[in-house]
Formats: C-alpha cells, structure tokens, sequence
C-alpha cells in the first residue's frame, strides 16, 4: 500500500466520514460575524407608493373610438364547422363523421375583455457558503468593508424574464478549519478499513479457487486484493474542502428576478372553462409598459378598471412585504371572441364554444367518442 510521505496524519489516526451533513454546523456559523447591515439600501427600506398616490393612466382619450376600431371578426356556420372539424382531427379518440354531419341550429357571439398585470420585481438576500481554500487570494474584511447588498452592480436580464444568480459579496471571506474531515483532508476508507487491501472476491481470500489445485490468478493467491474504493491509499480525500484542509466561508448575494402575473377575465355566464379563456388567444385593445404603470379608471366596463386597481394594489403589497423593488410594470387589455354553438346531431342538442382569435374549440359532450386503447380524461 502506497502512501503519501508528505501527509502528516497516518491512517490509523484517521476517522471514518461522518454522517453528519456538508452544510458546516450551527456552532460554526453563530461564531461568523453578522453580515445583517448588508441587506440595508442606502435609503433604507424600499417603499412603493399607495395607490392613492399613483397618478391617472395614460389611457385613451376615447375608450369609445377604441373599441369601435377593434372589431373582433365574426364567426360564421362554416367557420364554425371547420374549427369543430379541425379540433376533431386532433383527438384520438373522436369520430370525424359527427362532426361533418352536426346540424348547427344557433351562434351566440359576446366579446369578453380580459386585463393582464405583469410587474417584474428583483429581490435580494444573502447566505453563508463555502468553497475550498486554493492558491487564490482570500478576499477578507481586512481589504475593506462590504458593500451593501443592493449597492452591488450587476447585469439585470430580460425584462418579464425569470432569472436567479448567485454573486459572492467583497470582502467577506473568512478562512476556517474544514468542519467535515476537521482539518484533516482525508478519511479512512471505509471499504477497506483503512488496510488499502480487501478479500478477493473471486477465490473468497482461499487463495485457490474452488475444486482447482492452482492459485487463484485474480489476487496471484494472496487472497487479498487492492480496494477498489480508495485504490490501495487505505483513506479518501475530503470531498467538502477537496483535500484542502480549509474553507473559505462567504457571504453570496441571491438575486431573484421575478414575473408576478395578475390576471382577470370580464364576467360571463357561459360553461366554458375559465382556465382556457386565460390562456386564449385575442386582440390587443391597450398596452401600457413602464418603471410603474397606473390604475385604469375610466374603461366603459368598470369590471376592468376595478380589476386594474385591485391588481396593482395587490402586487405592490406583496413585493413590498419581501422588500423587493419593481424593475417594469406591464398591463393590457384584451378582447376574447367566444362563441356559443348550439347544434342538433341524432335527435340531442348540445354545444360547443369557439374561443380566441384562432378559433379554439372546447366541447364538454361530443356525441361520438370511443377508446382506442388510451385513456379518455
């Protein structure tokens, strides 16, 4: 078994890994200073402005003109076939023939509008880590004091787009004794119990293979094999300090980038389900993106503009209680074409509704169904 001369400890002095987790132990961080100061802006806390502070929305100066000037298409008895005939042809498990042969008694069209806040927030905090000790330079409070967290420069990704990322904070490192193998850098193999060498397996440490006179050729009949688990050393380097014997614990500002979503659908007492209006597709009426938008109060609906209050109210609320800043605000308003399609087919009436501005279909009891090995949800 060959051994390392320049090691200090022998295997015999060594311990086996311990159990216990990576993260370094309480102890061990209570004794760090308290990096708490960091987390202060310059200003102190960040506040937003009460929603009777905002100022008007740049709205339109006639919502009137505006909706005159956006006529959602109609949807006519072929369009209405074709997108049932077209949804069908997408299912496995729906037969075409009812869907050519439907006798359309009725088309029921209402618009609705739909209002979508976006507020894209940043929020930061800070955690203890640690990485091995190597040949860089330590980066301590001796070089000066620590920035302020949200002193901190740092690229900022696409507006809307989620994002988080980790920096590490300047002049914070501390160097520490390894809390995993407690300065050592390495650990008595357990496989071998620090013998560097195991039984063979193939001749089970006989030294001869059953039934046969010669030595087992596996272990050259010493019965003895050279551990495959720490290769003959008889120890294993620390995987948490890399050997090192130390770590560098330090302070890692998180950054959190996120894409809050504030949603509302105008009332409407049809059947279809409100999760797949959320989602249609429909026509812009209205868009209004900047640092921070305000309230619509004058829409004809006042559904919307009740909603427009509600949800930047709620989302300034929310991100002020994690102290996060707002990077860009968005709302827009859409109108949702949805059509009730009330048809005869085999002496039954049912329905279906065409949704969107690319003709989505949501049928709740198509007549004709059938499995054809899978599972009809």
């Amino acid at each position: 078994m060959d051994l390392d001369p320049n090691e200090d400890d022998s295997v015999a002095d060594l311990s086996f890994e311990a159990e216990s987790p990576v993260a370094p132990p309480d102890e061990l961080l209570e004794g760090l200073p308290s990096y708490d100061w960091l987390l202060q802006g310059r200003g102190g806390q960040v506040f937003f402005p009460s929603l009777e502070s905002l100022g008007r929305c740049q709205e339109p100066a006639s919502w009137s003109s505006v909706l005159e000037h956006s006529r959602v298409p109609v949807v006519t008895e072929e369009v209405a076939r074709e997108a049932l005939v077209s949804f069908v042809n997408s299912q496995c498990c729906y037969s075409s023939a009812a869907a050519g042969n439907i006798i359309i008694q009725e088309l029921r069209q209402q618009t609705l509008c739909r209002y979508r806040l976006e507020t894209f927030s940043e929020s930061r905090g800070s955690e203890w880590t640690f990485q091995p000790v190597t040949n860089h330079l330590v980066d301590g409070p001796q070089r000066g004091a620590s920035p302020r967290l949200w002193d901190m420069k740092v690229q900022v990704p696409p507006m809307f787009q989620e994002d988080t990322r980790k920096f590490q904070v300047p002049h914070s490192s501390l160097v520490k004794e390894c809390h995993k193998c407690h300065g050592r850098g390495r650990y008595k193999c357990s496989g071998c119990h620090g013998a560097g060498m195991v039984r063979c397996s193939s001749c089970s440490g006989t030294k001869r293979k059953a039934r046969q006179p010669r030595r087992c050729h596996m272990c050259s009949g010493s019965g003895r094999r050279r551990c495959s688990t720490c290769s003959g050393r008889g120890n294993k380097t620390c995987a948490t300090c890399k050997g090192e014997r130390k770590l560098e614990h330090f302070v890692q500002l998180v950054i959190m980038w996120k894409n809050s979503l504030f949603e509302f659908v105008s009332p409407h007492h049809l059947h279809c389900p409100g999760e797949l209006l959320a989602k249609a597709k429909g026509e812009n009426l209205f868009r209004d993106e900047n640092a921070m938008v305000y309230p619509i109060v004058d829409f004809p609906l006042r559904d919307i503009s009740l909603a427009s209050q509600r949800g930047i109210e709620e989302h300034n609320t929310a991100l002020a209680s994690r102290s996060a800043r707002i990077l860009q605000q968005r709302q827009t308003i859409e109108l949702i074409p949805i059509t009730e399609v009330h048809y005869w087919y085999q002496g039954k009436t049912s329905v279906y509704y065409i949704y969107g501005t690319d003709h989505q279909v949501y049928v709740a009891d198509y007549p004709k169904r059938y499995c054809c090995g899978c599972t009809i949800l």
